[in-house]
């Protein structure tokens, strides 16, 4: 059986500018802002050697929801980056949560452009 792992992620835009802004903002990175194509990209900082990346993008054909597909962003503590959310301009979903002792904590926010996306820390 093969085993199906994620690699890469992309969440929607409709204001790209303004989404680099609010994700550097709540996660403490800086984000590169680059045309692949036709395709306005910000990508995240990682190691895909360590796991899955992704970028922000803006595209006609994308389109962001709060109904899709969850994205979960691993942070050193999902409480740091939650705290940011509200001044950055999204809205906290779900605050800092014990998923269970040996899974750590999650918590989710929607950002300025509408998706509703994950955090998870260990501690």
């Amino acid at each position: 059986m093969n085993k199906v792992v994620v690699n890469w992620f992309e969440i929607p835009t409709t204001d790209i500018k303004r989404a680099k802004v609010f994700y550097e903002q709540i996660l403490d990175c800086q984000m590169q802002l680059v045309d692949i194509g036709g395709f306005d990209m910000c990508f995240f900082p990682g190691d895909p050697s360590a796991g899955a990346t992704g970028a922000l993008i803006a595209h006609e054909t994308y389109t962001p929801s709060h109904a899709g597909t969850l994205v979960y962003l691993m942070t050193d503590d999902v409480a740091v980056p939650l705290a940011k959310v509200a001044g950055a301009g999204g809205k906290v979903l779900r605050e800092k949560t014990q998923i269970s002792p040996e899974h750590g904590f999650m918590g989710v926010f929607e950002d300025t452009e509408g998706n509703r996306v994950a955090l998870h820390s260990n501690t």
